[in-house]
């Protein structure tokens, strides 16, 4: 809890702070890689600071937790908390770090804001940041205890022992760790971090979904992605690397995880998104589960469709389970009746169902209207989102 001197002081502060946010991330970043540029070229992800898009997360986490004290001062916002830490885990952070972030975003905001930044007031905006730093610390040091690792050392030399071809620019890899270890469960819905070497000497991260449940084995699947700029790791991947090649992998991590218990079950995706959506259906298709399934899925067409027959052969297995495809070029019998955009308006979803988001940003958006005007409680609906959380301090 912020002390109470502090919280005047973050109230009367925070419209400054949040009205510069925009200007003090990128100066932050800049002064971190001055420092450390190795932390670009093998931890960040140098794609998504390219794009701007782990800035406009690292703001909005900021003016996110900060708002969140000083309006319900009694609460801490664990699922906001909870999100980043599996995503810290993922990527090997360890409690060191906080504090060179810290120096660094500090000097950012003395400099963009001068002498507004008393030391009252720098005082104050440190006691929000070790609130914030210390909760992920402990809770990346249970993940760390949970997964059975010191922390940061998630990462596993494996090899990939399969590939499969899903679409034409969506690839499925199986990997096992080179020294035979066995692997902990993963629980679906969850993702590992892959780790590879690009030809400039970098060693790349991203995190890509587990999408089913091989024998002691880890199952991801990777998009291609194109444009400027293009996907570095996922286009390695997809022209380097085959069976028998060698990366890194780590333990699997995610917050966002199907629910154990006998509630129905709504799968939401589109595109790529149907990935971990994929892994939960596989999960509720292999334990025999008698729950109420109901899987919405929205793509371009079906030969973009990845994992198309696998959905049907899923939902075929289950004893309660039915599945609702947009197409927005349908072709053949199924299921060209409904093209164009998903619509969950036209779906009836079951009473007290938890329901599982996965896909592009206005795309869940949409279809969280939509199951909010259906009455699902916004507690119920929950959402995983690829590379930085541009959602976090949404009402999900």
């Amino acid at each position: 809890m912020l002390s109470p001197k502090s919280t005047e002081i973050v109230r009367a502060t925070l419209p400054a702070v949040g009205g510069a946010i925009g200007e003090i991330t990128p100066l932050f970043y800049d002064k971190l890689f001055a420092e450390r540029p190795d932390l670009l070229r093998d931890l960040f992800n140098r794609g998504n600071q390219a794009n701007g898009s782990q800035r406009q997360a690292l703001a909005g986490a900021i003016a996110a937790f900060a708002t969140a004290l000083v309006e319900h001062p009694d609460v801490r916002p664990d699922a906001m908390l909870a999100r980043i830490a599996h995503k810290h885990a993922a990527l090997g952070v360890t409690a060191e770090q906080y504090e060179l972030v810290r120096r660094h975003l500090f000097a950012a905001i003395a400099e963009v804001l001068g002498e507004a930044v008393t030391p009252e007031v720098a005082a104050a905006w440190n006691e929000v940041y070790w609130l914030m730093a210390n909760a992920l610390i402990a809770l990346e040091a249970r993940l760390y205890e949970g997964a059975g690792v010191p922390a940061g050392e998630v990462f596993v030399p494996c090899r990939i022992v399969a590939r499969h071809a899903e679409t034409a620019d969506v690839a499925t890899f199986e990997v096992r760790p080179l020294d035979g270890r066995k692997l902990p469960a993963a629980r679906p819905g969850q993702y590992v971090s892959v780790r590879v070497e690009l030809p400039d000497g970098a060693r790349q991260i991203r995190q890509y979904s587990l999408s089913g449940r091989p024998d002691n084995a880890l199952r991801f699947t990777v998009k291609r992605v194109p444009g400027d700029p293009a996907g570095e790791v996922s286009n390695h991947l997809h022209d380097h690397l085959d069976t028998g090649a060698e990366l890194q992998v780590s333990l699997p991590f995610g917050d966002v995880v199907l629910e154990e218990g006998d509630r129905p079950v709504v799968l939401v995706s589109a595109g790529i998104g149907c990935t971990p959506m994929t892994g939960m259906l596989d999960h509720l298709a292999a334990t025999g589960s008698a729950r109420r399934v109901v899987v919405v899925h929205a793509d371009r067409g079906p030969a973009d469709h990845a994992f198309r027959e696998e959905l049907r052969q899923l939902v075929a297995k289950l004893p309660d389970a039915e599945a609702h495809v947009w197409y927005e070029r349908p072709e053949g019998e199924w299921p060209a009746e409904r093209t164009g955009y998903a619509d969950l308006s036209a779906i009836d979803v079951p009473d007290d169902a938890v329901v599982y988001l996965c896909g592009p940003l206005p795309f869940m958006r949409a279809a969280r209207a939509q199951l909010l005007t259906q009455g699902v409680a916004p507690a119920d609906v929950h959402y995983e989102v690829f590379g930085p959380d541009l959602w976090l301090g949404a009402d999900a």
